[in-house]
């Protein structure tokens, strides 16, 4: 990558995780965007261009510890500026938008050229897990594979997905903050409820990989993480019942919540998104609902 005078722009699009029953490891970039903006400043620790939250602040200054560790290059003082339409603590990837916007936004000021897999890697080490941080980076549709024994990022297979798949995500005004909702989490899961989840995690990622969208009929489901987070979101499960009812292929929960996504032909879309926000005004719960597409391109810097 290289710099473009002292100040760079990164686009990182929104990405959904886990795609029903693929915990940690299904990622899809969607067209929902974050620009982050990176320029050259005096000092020594990362400064907001405008009051940003506390949760930002830290996800930068993490980010910029990251990237001088991996470079041996010293991030100096950066002032940065987070722009867009991604909402934080909904499941749709704030998070990873803005720590690989830093990272890559460094990576291009001080020309230290980070390959795609190893800004993957620094991003999956900083969430935990990759699935996030393969679809924001990579774009398309990404199983990310992770060493069974230390958890690290090892690769990812991607796969692009056509325009007339869209993706209707309805998002309640309700923050759901990743490490927070894992504590819903069992420490065990019973033996046939993993078996469930392998079969409909293995067959989704059999449609996606064939193209075959209108498999993901068949797709049902979660049994890992579903069971025990979507209870807390008042209306998500009626939401993905009714959007499936109106047409959609499949529906899940998009990461840790609050936001719930429906997959459908473009030419239903629009039947879906009524019929998902309908379902959540019956539990009493306003939502605000995006009809997206996948977005291919993944991280683009000076985007």
């Amino acid at each position: 990558m290289k710099a473009a005078n002292d100040s760079v722009v990164v686009r990182v699009p929104a990405s959904t995780s886990n795609c029903g029953a693929g915990f940690d490891t299904l990622g899809l970039a969607l067209s929902l965007y974050n620009r982050i903006t990176v320029a050259r400043a005096s000092g020594i620790d990362p400064v907001p261009d405008r009051h940003g939250d506390s949760r930002a602040q830290a996800m930068v200054l993490e980010a910029a510890t990251s990237f001088s560790r991996a470079t041996g290059r010293p991030s100096g003082g950066f002032r940065y500026r987070i722009d867009g339409d991604v909402p934080p603590a909904r499941g749709l990837g704030s998070s990873v938008t803005v720590a690989a916007g830093v990272i890559a936004g460094l990576d291009a000021l001080h020309a230290t050229r980070l390959s795609r897999h190893r800004l993957v890697t620094l991003v999956s080490e900083i969430e935990g897990h990759p699935d996030n941080a393969g679809a924001s980076i990579l774009g398309g549709f990404c199983v990310s594979r992770t060493n069974p024994g230390t958890g690290a990022y090892v690769d990812s297979q991607r796969f692009e997905v056509p325009a007339h798949v869209a993706f209707v995500v309805a998002s309640p005004p309700v923050e759901f903050a990743t490490k927070e909702s894992r504590g819903a989490l069992p420490s065990m899961l019973p033996f046939f409820d993993a078996v469930r989840s392998i079969n409909g995690a293995a067959y989704l990622v059999a449609a996606f990989a064939s193209g075959d969208f209108a498999r993901l009929s068949h797709v049902a489901g979660d049994f890992v993480h579903e069971p025990y987070r979507l209870p807390q979101i008042p209306g998500g499960s009626d939401a993905i019942a009714a959007g499936v009812e109106a047409g959609a292929w499949t529906g899940w929960l998009s990461g840790s919540g609050s936001s719930v996504l429906c997959v459908c032909e473009r030419a239903k879309a629009e039947l879906v998104s009524k019929a998902m926000t309908s379902a959540f005004s019956r539990a009493g719960m306003p939502s605000d609902c995006r009809i997206l597409s996948a977005d291919n391109e993944g991280l683009v810097v000076g985007g």
